[in-house]
């Protein structure tokens, strides 16, 4: 869940892929022939990477704004589109329609992914040298990339939803994992943070997960009633702690 930035809103997505925009670019890419609208930032040639992955309104602002601020770090950002060019959902019911569509078709959610990262490639990103990271929805994307043994440096997720399908585990995962969330989120329990916790070490996949006292949902969403700022400027730093470690 997020708050919405009018004038960024209009700005950005109404853009052609050609436009600049806080030193960034609105991206078309096509996926299996399907058009997607995704976000591309970069501050250097050859800068490190990290794929962003939207929650359940869609490709935003908010991204947007994420994307910025790790571009001012030294990273460049794809920041992915998972519903469709033109698709950012704003009543609940069409969230739920939409990320529903992808939590019931996995292969299609990880393709989806993987077009979002052949589209950085195309535009000069290292993708070798790269970090998933993601919000609510996207959290919960970017784990299930990790699941699918994807080549990435590590894995991170802000309040993402933490359950694996049947029969899914982390076997195959390859990077490293943050996991930060909130013990005050309703939505996906600290029952769901132990299960993942036993999940991933069951795999022996390397991780790291931290809990914030008092932080519900969605506790990163500046503007929301849900933000905490405490809870979002540790996970921030760590976050970038992270980066630090984990590309070169």
């Amino acid at each position: 869940m997020k708050t919405t930035y009018t004038f960024l809103l209009i700005l950005f997505f109404t853009a052609t892929a050609t436009t600049a925009a806080a030193g960034g670019q609105v991206v078309a890419y096509d996926v299996k022939g399907e058009a997607f609208e995704g976000y591309f930032t970069s501050p250097a040639d050859n800068a490190p990477l990290v794929l962003l992955i939207h929650d359940w309104d869609g490709l935003t602002d908010y991204e947007v704004k994420r994307a910025d601020m790790l571009a001012e770090k030294g990273y460049a950002v794809f920041a992915a589109d998972l519903f469709g060019a033109g698709v950012r959902p704003t009543e609940v019911k069409d969230k739920r329609q939409h990320t529903g569509e992808l939590y019931k078709d996995r292969e299609r959610m990880r393709s989806l992914i993987v077009g979002a990262l052949d589209a950085a490639r195309a535009r000069g990103a290292r993708v070798n040298n790269a970090v998933a990271m993601g919000y609510c929805f996207g959290g919960a994307a970017v784990l299930e990339f990790a699941r699918s043994g994807a080549d990435m440096k590590g894995f991170v997720t802000f309040h993402g939803g933490l359950s694996a399908p049947e029969g899914q585990d982390y076997g195959k995962t390859r990077g490293k994992l943050l996991i930060l969330h909130g013990t005050a989120d309703t939505n996906i329990t600290m029952d769901h943070f132990a299960m993942l916790a036993n999940a991933l070490e069951e795999k022996g996949a390397p991780h790291e997960m931290i809990a914030y006292g008092g932080a519900p949902h969605a506790f990163t969403v500046f503007g929301s009633d849900r933000y905490r700022k405490d809870a979002d400027e540790k996970s921030w730093k760590r976050f970038g702690e992270f980066l630090e470690e984990t590309l070169r």
